[in-house]
C-alpha cells in the first residue's frame, strides 16, 4: 500500500493504486470525451482529465476488494484495461487488488539458465480440475521426473470459459477460471519450495478481438503506421507509444516482481513493429534486468526473424534475452521423422538433414538466407552464440495445436522414432522443452479451442477450416468438415490430459521412465558441460539417402571434453562413424562390434578428445 496521497502525477500510471486514504483510479483514455468511475453499490464519480488523456479520481470509499467499471462518454461501460482481476468475466466489473501486498519480502532467487528443463502446460487442460491447484498437485511428479521449470501458457483474461490465452483482453488479470490471484501465488510458492522455476508466456503483439474496448477510448494504443496478421499493430512509437510501452513493461514487472515468476516467454516478437531509436524489446529487457537485480530472471523470445543480436552474451551472461525458441530445429526434425512437407514444413523439406545439423551446431538454420515461404532473407548469423541461447523442442502447443486434428508426435511416428527424438532433445546442449504429457508419450490431442458465441464463433470455425484448404488431407469441404469446431465444448474437453489413463498405461509408464532416465543423464553429464561452456562444434552428414540420412555432431568444451551425438534418420542402415572414447550416455558402446546404425538408431557419448583433435 502506498503510504501517502501526494499529487495526481505520482499516480499517473495504468491501474488502481491502493493508498491509505482510499484508491486512486487511473485510465488512459485520450479518445474519450468523458469518463466516470462506477463503483458497485455507489453512484457514478466523474473523473478529471489532463492534457495527455489520463482520467483520474480518488475514492476514499474504495478499498481492496472493491468492484468497479468505467463509463465512457456517458454510454459505454467497460472494465479497467489494467484490471488485476475479473472475478466473473472480461465484460464484468474489475476488482481492486493490492499488488504490492502480494509481493514477498524475499523472492526465490531462481536457478541458473543452464539448468533449465522446461515443461510447457496449459492450466485449463493439464489437470482434471483445470486450475492452479490442479497444477500444484502434480509438482512433485514433475520434480521427480527431472523438470526444473514449468512454463504456463498465457494467463491473461479472455472472454468465455476456455481459451489458449493468446486472445488476451486484460493483460494484468489472471484468468478467474483458474483461481484467484492468491491461488496463483500459492502455486508459485509450492513450485519454488520444490526448486522448480515458473515461467509465463506473455502476449504483447496484439489483443484479442472479442470484448476489447481499447479502440473506443484509446485509439492511439494502436498504430496507424503498422499492421500485423491480427490487425493494427500495438503502438510503440512517439509520445502516445510511451504510455503503451509503460503499460506493457509494467505488466512484465508485475508478473516477475509481484507474483514472483522466474521468467517470461514473449510471444511472436517479430510482430512488435517499432522504429524507435530504442526498440521496445531492448527497453523491456534492460528495465527488467536493472529493476530485478539479484535474481536469476530468464527472458525468452519467440521470433520468426531469428535476431541473434537480442541473444548476445558480451560478458558471458545474457545482456538482454537468454534464449529464443528454436523453431528451425523442430521443423527440420519433424520433416525427418514424419516426411510431412506441407505448410511451414515446406521451407525445410528440401534439405531437412542439413537444416537439422546447422540448427544443432549454430542455433538457427536460417541465418540470412532466403526463406522460401516469404521469399525474403530470414535471420542473422548465430554461430557465435552458445547452444543454450536456443530452446529446442520436438513438440509444443503451437506445433500440435495448429494441426487440423491436434495430433501429437506419438500418433504420427513409431515408438523407435519417438525414442530417438526424445534422446536427441534431452541429450544435446541446447535448452530442452517438453509439452505436457509428452514425457508419457500420450496421444491425447491438443486442439485449438475458444469460447466465442454467435458471429465470432462462426468466423472462427470457418477461418479454421479455410486455413487447411491447401493441405492434401483437407482439400475438399467434406474433409474439412472433420476438423473439430474450436468453439464446441467437446473440443476443449478432448484436449484435457487423462492422468488416470496415463497411470494405467504400461507404454506411458515406460516412456515416463525413459524420460526420467534421460533427464538424470542430462543433469549429471550435460548441464555441467553447459556451465563450462563450449568452444567449438563439428558436424557431418553421413549415409545420405536422398533427403534423409544421418548426422554426426560433436561439441567441444574448453576442458578438452566432447559431447557427440550420432543419429540415423533414414530407413536404411548406415555405417557408424568413429565414436569418442569415454562414457556412452545412450546407445551401443564404441567397442560393441556394431559398425552400423540401423533405422532410428541414436548414440550419445561424452569423453576426452585426443590431443590431435583439440
Amino acid at each position: 500500500m502506498v503510504a501517502g496521497l501526494g499529487g495526481a502525477e505520482q499516480f499517473r500510471r495504468h491501474g488502481p493504486q491502493v493508498i491509505e486514504k482510499g484508491v486512486w483510479f487511473n485510465l488512459w483514455a485520450p479518445s474519450a470525451g468523458s469518463v466516470e468511475l462506477l463503483e458497485v453499490g455507489r453512484g457514478p464519480r466523474r473523473m478529471s482529465r489532463d492534457d495527455d488523456g489520463w482520467y483520474q479520481t480518488l475514492s476514499s470509499a474504495a478499498r481492496v476488494g472493491t468492484r468497479y467499471q468505467f463509463r465512457i462518454n456517458g454510454d459505454l461501460v467497460v472494465p479497467d484495461p489494467a484490471s488485476c482481476f475479473q472475478p466473473e468475466d472480461v465484460d464484468s466489473p474489475s476488482e481492486v487488488i493490492d499488488m504490492a501486498a502480494l509481493r514477498d519480502a524475499m523472492l526465490y532467487p531462481g536457478r541458473s539458465w543452464a539448468e533449465a528443463v522446461i515443461y510447457e502446460l496449459h492450466v485449463g487442460t493439464f489437470s482434471a480440475e483445470g486450475t492452479y491447484a490442479g497444477v500444484e498437485k502434480k509438482l512433485p511428479y514433475l520434480r521427480d521426473l527431472g523438470i526444473t521449470a514449468i512454463e504456463l501458457m498465457p494467463l491473461n483474461d479472455v472472454p468465455g470459459r476456455h481459451n489458449w490465452g493468446y486472445d488476451g483482453v486484460l493483460l494484468n488479470a489472471p484468468n478467474a477460471r483458474y483461481g484467484r490471484p492468491e491461488d496463483l501465488k500459492r502455486l508459485l510458492h509450492a513450485a519454488h519450495d520444490l526448486d522448480i522455476m515458473v515461467y509465463l508466456d506473455v502476449v504483447y503483439n496484439h489483443f484479442g478481438p472479442q470484448l476489447n474496448y481499447l479502440h473506443s477510448y484509446a485509439g492511439k494504443f494502436f498504430s496507424s503506421r503498422h499492421t500485423t496478421g491480427w490487425g493494427p499493430a500495438v503502438n510503440l512509437e512517439g509520445k502516445e507509444g510511451q504510455f503503451v510501452r509503460q503499460f506493457l513493461i509494467d505488466n512484465a514487472l508485475m508478473w516477475l516482481r509481484d507474483y514472483g515468476f522466474d521468467g517470461l516467454r514473449l510471444d511472436a516478437v517479430h510482430a512488435l513493429k517499432d522504429e524507435s531509436e530504442r526498440h521496445f524489446l531492448i527497453e523491456l529487457a534492460e528495465t527488467v534486468r536493472s529493476q530485478l537485480m539479484g535474481r536469476q530472471v530468464h527472458l525468452m523470445l519467440e521470433n520468426e526473424a531469428n535476431q541473434a543480436h537480442l541473444l548476445g552474451r558480451p560478458s558471458g551472461r545474457a545482456k538482454l534475452y537468454n534464449a529464443q525458441w528454436g523453431d528451425d530445429f523442430h521443423n527440420s526434425l519433424h520433416v525427418l521423422l514424419t516426411g510431412e512437407d506441407e505448410g511451414y514444413y515446406r521451407a525445410f523439406a528440401d534439405k531437412p538433414l542439413a537444416h537439422l545439423a546447422r540448427s544443432l551446431a549454430e542455433g538457427f538454420a536460417y541465418q540470412g538466407e532466403i526463406f522460401p515461404l516469404h521469399n525474403k532473407p530470414r535471420g542473422e548469423p548465430s554461430a557465435h552464440l552458445p547452444p543454450d541461447a536456443t530452446i529446442f523442442f520436438s513438440q509444443n502447443h503451437d506445433q500440435i495445436g495448429n494441426r487440423a486434428l491436434g495430433e501429437r508426435l506419438a500418433s504420427l511416428v513409431s515408438s523407435q522414432k519417438l525414442i530417438q527424438a526424445m534422446v536427441l532433445l534431452l541429450l544435446n546442449p541446447h535448452i530442452p522443452m517438453l509439452f505436457m504429457g509428452e514425457e508419457a508419450a500420450v496421444t491425447t490431442p491438443f486442439l485449438f479451442f475458444a469460447d466465442w458465441q454467435g458471429e465470432a464463433a462462426e468466423l472462427t470455425r470457418e477461418g479454421r477450416r479455410k486455413e487447411f484448404t491447401h493441405f492434401k488431407a483437407f482439400s475438399t469441404p467434406e474433409m474439412r468438415d472433420q476438423i473439430p469446431d474450436p468453439c464446441d465444448p467437446s473440443t476443449f474437453a478432448a484436449s484435457k490430459l487423462d492422468w488416470a489413463n496415463i497411470e494405467r498405461s504400461a507404454p506411458s509408464r515406460e516412456f515416463q521412465r525413459l524420460t526420467q532416465e534421460l533427464l538424470a543423464i542430462r543433469c549429471t553429464k550435460i548441464i555441467p558441460r553447459i556451465k563450462e561452456g563450449f568452444v567449438g562444434v563439428k558436424t557431418e552428414l553421413i549415409g545420405a539417402h536422398g533427403k534423409t540420412g544421418g548426422i554426426n555432431i560433436r561439441w567441444q568444451t574448453g576442458h578438452g571434453l566432447a559431447l557427440q551425438i550420432v543419429a540415423n534418420f533414414s530407413e536404411q542402415a548406415i555405417l557408424r562413424p568413429s565414436l569418442i572414447e569415454g562414457d556412452t550416455l545412450w546407445g551401443n558402446e564404441p567397442s560393441s562390434g556394431h559398425p552400423y546404425l540401423h533405422a532410428s538408431d541414436i548414440v550419445a557419448c561424452l569423453g576426452q578428445l585426443p590431443r590431435s583433435a583439440h
